[in-house]
């Protein structure tokens, strides 16, 4: 089976086309390093032809309020008409849990506005929410810190390993598109701060870190209910310990 994956050389890309390879797919990595823009259309036409199955998991370069919705909605529209023309059988894209309880984040309102255009579209589809990546913890301490302190919200989220992401973005694309959404977390539910903190002082970093319910994240307050997954998610198994001890990440 075909299948193109968009941002297929990014963190969750490529570990998905390497799966999906290793299962003995014809797997297309698609980026513009590749030749294939979704912005401009380049290339698409050529890349989606014979794919039975279309893995969206492009990211805006810019987070800004109107360019990143401008990126979404422009890209989405793209890929999906040349999907649709291509025959694609199944569109699958990455979004973000709470996305839709979270509308005063601008990057927020531009996955929904992606998500909408994958509902309209008439090309059968999932849409698979995730918390976010472990990956991530360090470039979440960078946005918030001034100085030597990082504030941020005291809020639950249940972060996940990419390698689970790839596992569950791998069995996705090769079972019956649902029509709707999936939901996908961490094992464990913990606080944002907190879980920060304790990362930094694992990497032995001096930065403090303060917890304040009021601190923003990606422009939006949170509660203890707008990261983290409904009932019935699907549960990665590797735990933030385990993660850690074979992360590659630079020691302060």
């Amino acid at each position: 089976m075909k299948i193109v994956v968009i941002g297929g050389t990014g963190l969750i890309g490529s570990k998905t086309v390497e799966r999906l390879r290793n299962k003995g797919h014809e797997v297309l990595p698609a980026s513009p390093n590749s030749g294939v823009n979704t912005i401009t259309g380049e290339g698409l036409t050529d890349a989606l032809a014979g794919a039975q199955v279309v893995i969206d998991l492009a990211n805006s370069p810019s987070f800004e309020d109107k360019a990143v919705l401008e990126f979404f909605e422009t890209s989405g529209r793209n890929l999906l008409a040349a999907a649709k023309a291509a025959g694609v059988k199944h569109h699958i894209a990455l979004s973000i849990v709470g996305a839709e309880r979270l509308p005063n984040s601008g990057y927020l309102r531009a996955k929904m506005a992606q998500e909408r255009l994958i509902r309209e579209s008439g090309i059968p589809y999932t849409i698979v929410h995730s918390t976010q990546f472990f990956e991530f913890l360090g470039g979440i301490a960078q946005s918030a810190t001034v100085g030597d302190t990082v504030t941020l919200p005291s809020a639950y989220f249940q972060p996940i390993a990419s390698d689970d992401v790839a596992d569950i973005m791998t069995d996705v694309a090769l079972s019956a598109p649902i029509n709707g959404v999936i939901e996908i977390a961490g094992p464990e539910p913990v606080r944002m701060s907190d879980l920060v903190a304790r990362f930094l002082k694992a990497t032995n970093d001096p930065r403090k870190v303060i917890g304040d319910p009021h601190a923003r994240y990606f422009g939006t307050e949170l509660d203890d209910r707008s990261l983290v997954p409904g009932d019935h998610p699907r549960i990665g198994a590797i735990r933030f310990e385990d993660w850690f001890s074979h992360a590659s990440l630079p020691q302060h």
